[in-house]
């Protein structure tokens, strides 16, 4: 295998790779934010083309001010995605986002991983304060890893949103530094 052949590893974690998403990721990416089942738990309402897909990855890759990323096996299958959106630099603060678009590897711990190597990036490298999330009040998986990696629950959007024929709250998480330094440091010894 040559050095251009090597697949890119940006964070590995216990179960997960996190790398940039590349354009051969596009349909994929597609495909998940068109499934009826990961777009409900979305903001995520209007049909999406392949070549929405690509504006949208195309804007993405432009806009200092967020990081997307592949959710990959440690064997490099793409299994989902996740980022840092809308980054304020100045209060050190962003929102965090994550689908498992594979069904077979939901509840399994790649999106605990994932999430708490993308709150490693966030708070050691890009020194950012504060990380925030938000989950619909009927996404239980969301908010369940939410949770799990230390995010505590800040607040209620009451009826805010309109999902699968009725309003519903929006759930507002967030983590500080501080909270999570030591459930990372438990993570990475477990």
């Amino acid at each position: 295998m040559n050095a251009t052949s090597l697949p890119v590893v940006f964070l590995k974690g216990r179960k997960v790779i996190l790398r940039p998403l590349e354009d051969a990721d596009l349909p994929s990416l597609q495909r998940w934010i068109n499934d009826e089942q990961i777009r409900l738990n979305l903001m995520a309402f209007r049909p999406m083309s392949l070549g929405g897909e690509r504006e949208w990855y195309e804007k993405i890759q432009k806009n200092e001010n967020h990081v997307q990323l592949a959710i990959c096996t440690l064997e490099h299958q793409l299994i989902g995605s996740t980022g840092i959106f809308g980054i304020n630099w100045q209060h050190r603060f962003a929102q965090t986002g994550t689908i498992i678009g594979e069904v077979e590897f939901r509840n399994k711990g790649y999106g605990t991983d994932a999430k708490m190597q993308l709150l490693n990036y966030a708070f050691n490298t890009l020194n950012l304060h504060k990380m925030c999330s938000g989950a619909f009040e009927f996404n239980e998986q969301s908010l369940h890893y939410s949770l799990k990696c230390g995010y505590q629950i800040e607040g209620r959007a009451r009826k805010q949103y309109f999902k699968d024929g009725q309003y519903c709250d929006l759930i507002q998480l967030g983590i500080l530094r501080e909270e999570w330094l030591p459930l990372w440091e438990a993570y990475r010894k477990g």
